[in-house]
């Protein structure tokens, strides 16, 4: 198969954005030239159920659409995790935020690194509610460096350009959302 595959595995309640962040990593690792695979496993979730979104990049052929563990997995609910455990495995960064109750008693003990940033409190905080699942994904592209910060925004304009073209202080502080997320993970990594 070639060069290594960089694994995702992004889950959360259905309505946090886990989709929209699979299909914006998706589209810069495409754009920067590297294959790209996304595969969405919603079914019930429309209606409150736990979103799942599977992602592959790499420099050569992916095989296939689904795997078994994940190199890093992003978890948005308690229930993501408890529902997912088996995407953790000893290759697996676990990243989720860290204003969920009981995640710490749930995180499987074979992860091999395990990071709680404060996502939600911080978009809250600094920016607005609406942008921690953006958050989430500048966390995901600081952790795998998978894309470039650069095709992330590009990425962003493509999927959001509407809106921010109706709303342009949603640019800024979706591109700002972003760089907090990579910060996020380079200080709990450090």
């Amino acid at each position: 198969m070639g060069g290594k595959v960089v694994r995702i595995a992004l889950a959360g309640e259905g309505g946090q954005g886990v989709q929209s962040i699979a299909e914006i990593i998706t589209e810069a690792a495409f754009n920067e030239g590297k294959e790209a695979l996304y595969c969405p496993n919603f079914g019930l979730e429309q209606r409150g159920g736990v979103s799942i979104a599977f992602v592959q990049i790499g420099d050569s052929r992916i095989g296939a659409p689904k795997f078994k563990t994940g190199d890093i997995f992003i978890a948005l609910s308690l229930r993501a995790i408890k529902r997912c455990r088996q995407y953790i495995g000893p290759e697996t960064t676990l990243v989720y935020d860290s204003s969920i109750v009981g995640a710490e008693a749930e995180v499987p003990p074979n992860a091999a690194r395990v990071m709680a940033i404060p996502a939600i409190q911080r978009s809250k905080e600094e920016l607005h509610p609406r942008v921690f699942n953006i958050v989430i994904m500048g966390a995901v592209i600081g952790a795998t460096g998978v894309v470039t910060m650069e095709q992330a925004r590009e990425a962003l304009e493509a999927k959001l350009g509407g809106k921010f073209k109706q709303n342009p202080d949603l640019r800024e502080l979706n591109y700002r959302a972003l760089e907090m997320g990579r910060d996020l993970i380079g200080k709990s990594g450090e």
